[in-house]
């Protein structure tokens, strides 16, 4: 089955000679306005995000393992969108998976703010909320195999570094930012920063989805778009059938696993152990993923030069390992001291932090290099890894807050990366150029249509 997007497509001499500045830093120009739309969506996204455990813990009479069951259920719509996003782009092209998932993003969020939160009814806050989690995985990661699909070959990390910074920089950076802003500053109660999350979800859809006119994206990626059954699926049997492509799904959910865990608890964290406000623990936040930003970008540069398995392993999984436990005892060490520079300390941290994950980008090179033929397939299967994270980080929380407490579970997503780290030191031999693999292109598999598979 042929894709429209695949990693081979050669580079000419007269291509290269046409290419601008743009084109030479990896960022697709006809998409330009997709990677600013994606980041005022995420951004809105990213405002509740930051403030959902602290307004429903405070305002609802929720528990702290109640809102990690809460972000579990949404998150379990999470990871199924999610993977399901890039199949379904194949299917009916990126742009109507993205229109479809701002409208149900908007749509839900309606229902979770007018009848859900004002009558404060358990259930109805479940449904809408859990319902709304099929939203942005179909908008963002519809955007992703749109870029998959046009991007340049040669520098596929690269523009995938871009996608990142884009999502980064809203979901949580500028997120935390704008709800920071929107309750200290401008003194707006939290139920109030909730609309102010969905005029600027509403806001990135529509600059996203009016201002990109490329046209590879706005029809099916595949020639056989009829087997719908078949091409649904086939990311799972890369799951099932290539254990390298499971190790990808894998260590992408536990690269994201702790960021989605900490905001459950660490807010609790920050008030009740460290002493410190709310509003310090999104500056946290703030700081983690504005760090995170340029390095996206350097780490996707770094990869296509040094090795992408290489950079996931030490720059990402085992710098994140050292990081993660570091959010907790650095600070709770320097307070002990009475250091007055102990909240420094911990951004600092952070920041290192920030710059791991950032190590992590080149997987998504890895993935589609793995089932070049079939670039959405592929990236259904890394995508389930970012969802499954969406609910597993929660879950773990839910579960084992009561009994492990704050300290056990860092110590636990810490030692996750180093699982991370082993299993994307096996993913070599997967980028043109290093371990034996041709440097004219990535592993290909003949031209062969899924129907007969």
């Amino acid at each position: 089955m042929a894709s429209l997007a695949t990693l081979t497509q050669p580079t000419g001499s007269k291509r290269t000679a046409r290419e601008g500045i743009l084109d030479r830093l990896g960022l697709p120009r006809p998409l330009i306005w997709g990677f600013v739309g994606l980041a005022l969506f995420m951004i809105g996204d990213g405002v509740e995000t930051n403030i959902l455990s602290p307004f429903l813990t405070g305002e609802h009479g929720f528990s702290i393992p109640l809102v990690g069951l809460l972000v579990t259920v949404y998150g379990v719509a999470v990871a199924i969108a999610a993977f399901f996003s890039a199949a379904l782009s194949d299917l009916w092209g990126p742009r109507r998976v993205m229109m479809i998932g701002a409208g149900i993003w908007i749509f839900f969020e309606l229902a979770f703010l007018i009848l859900a939160l004002n009558s404060s009814n358990v259930v109805l806050i479940f449904i809408t909320y859990g319902l709304r989690g099929f939203g942005y995985p179909f908008f963002a990661y519809g955007f992703l195999v749109w870029i998959t699909a046009t991007a340049n070959p040669k520098r596929l990390a690269s523009s995938i570094g871009w996608f990142y910074v884009a999502f980064t920089a809203g979901l949580p950076t500028l997120g935390a930012l704008v709800a920071t802003s929107t309750l200290d500053i401008f003194h707006l109660s939290m139920f109030q920063t909730l609309w102010v999350s969905l005029g600027l979800a509403a806001l990135g859809a529509a600059v996203a989805l009016i201002g990109v006119k490329e046209k590879i994206g706005r029809a099916p990626l595949v020639t056989n778009s009829d087997e719908v059954f078949t091409v649904l699926t086939y990311g799972l049997k890369l799951l099932a059938t290539k254990p390298k492509v499971l190790m990808v799904m894998l260590t992408r959910m536990i690269n994201s696993i702790p960021t989605y865990g900490m905001a459950i608890f660490f807010p609790a964290l920050f008030v009740d152990r460290f002493h410190w406000s709310i509003g310090q623990f999104l500056i946290l936040t703030t700081v983690i993923y504005a760090v995170n930003i340029p390095f996206n970008l350097f780490f996707g540069w770094l990869g296509d030069r040094n090795g992408w398995s290489r950079t996931v392993t030490w720059y990402g999984a085992v710098l994140c390992a050292i990081s993660m436990l570091g959010l907790y005892v650095v600070p709770d060490f320097a307070i002990s001291q009475g250091w007055p520079f102990a909240y420094a300390l911990t951004l600092l941290v952070g920041a290192v932090f920030g710059i791991g994950l950032a190590g992590f980008v080149p997987l998504s090179a890895i993935a589609v290099s793995l089932a070049p033929q079939q670039p959405g397939a592929a990236m259904s299967s890394y995508n389930l890894g970012i969802g499954a994270a969406v609910f597993a980080g929660p879950l773990l929380v839910a579960v084992l807050y009561s009994s492990l407490g704050a300290f056990g579970l860092v110590v636990l997503f810490s030692a996750l990366y180093l699982v991370a780290a082993g299993m994307s030191a096996v993913l070599r031999g997967t980028q043109p150029g290093f371990d034996g693999v041709p440097p004219t292109g990535a592993i290909r598999e003949p031209e062969v249509d899924l129907a007969t598979r």
